[in-house]
Formats: structure tokens, C-alpha cells, sequence
């Protein structure tokens, strides 16, 4: 019996044949198909609460510059990058600052990736001029609307002044 047995092993052939490969290959393929999108989206997400969480650590720091008698001394004149650095040295560097209304307001924006940004309008914003289109939020961090065409936000801030 045990013959049998060996002279049967020893003539079989090891190793999977081209239809199990073939099987396998196509099981790899979906499951790529499926996690690729989900990857994606999961880092777009991931870029825009980093572009939110930018800008709202700049809040403070640009109304310190505010407040300061050595800073803005009451307006936002003057106010930049480098300064809200100066006030908060925990701002990233990513953060961008347009001053609007002739010191009476400012615009901070953060764009992460394309189409991945974040943008806060503060300050007097009743003084501003805004010709996007929808209007800017104003006094809320937001983040550009995909289906408005999901424009960066120093783009919004440019179009306010």
C-alpha cells in the first residue's frame, strides 16, 4: 500500500495550474478596484480637515496681531505670514493672510492640494467687497464647494477686498 502511495507523489507534478494563477490574479484585481477609490477619498478628506485645521489655528494668532499694541495696534494692517508666525509659532507656514477693507478685516487660507483648501473671513467683514460667486462664508472656517468648482482659497480671498 505504501508503494503505491510513494510511486504516486514521486510521478505528480507540484505548483498551482495556469487557471488557479489566473483565478488569483482576477481576485487581486477587484479587490484593487475596490480600495483604490476608497484610498482616495479618504485622502481628500484627510487634506481638508488639515486645510480647516490650519486656518483655525490662525484665528487666534491674527487677532492677537490685532489686539497688539506692537502688532496691528487695532487694525490688521500690516498683518502677513511671517507676522502670525511671530503671534503664534504653532501657525504653519502653508497659511496664507490677505488684510481686506483697509485693515478692517483679513481673509486666512490654506490649500492643502489641488482642490484641497480651507479659507476664514474676520474681522469688520461689513466693510468688505465680495465678488464670488456664491459669496464667500464669512466668520466660519469653510472649505470651497466641489460643486461650485471647488476653487482654492486664496482664490476666494482674492476676490474679496
Amino acid at each position: 500500500m505504501t508503494d503505491k502511495i510513494t510511486k504516486r507523489l514521486a510521478r505528480e507534478e507540484s505548483g498551482f495550474t495556469l487557471i488557479e494563477l489566473l483565478v488569483v490574479i482576477v481576485i487581486l484585481g477587484i479587490l484593487v478596484a475596490i480600495a483604490v477609490p476608497s484610498y482616495l477619498s479618504f485622502r481628500g478628506n484627510a487634506q481638508d480637515a488639515a486645510a480647516k485645521s490650519n486656518v483655525r489655528s490662525a484665528i487666534p494668532a491674527a487677532e492677537a496681531w490685532y489686539q497688539d499694541a506692537a502688532g496691528g495696534n487695532g487694525s490688521y494692517t500690516g498683518l502677513t505670514a511671517a507676522n502670525l508666525a511671530k503671534e503664534a509659532p504653532g501657525v504653519s507656514p502653508k497659511v496664507g493672510v490677505k488684510v481686506l477693507a483697509s485693515g478692517a478685516a483679513y481673509c486666512l487660507w490654506d490649500d492643502e492640494a489641488v482642490n484641497h483648501g480651507s479659507y476664514y473671513v474676520g474681522g469688520d467683514t461689513t466693510t468688505i467687497t465680495d465678488t464670488n460667486s456664491p459669496a464667500a462664508t464669512k466668520a466660519a472656517v469653510s472649505t470651497p464647494n466641489p460643486a461650485t468648482g471647488a476653487t482654492p482659497g486664496q482664490t476666494e480671498c482674492g476676490k474679496i477686498s
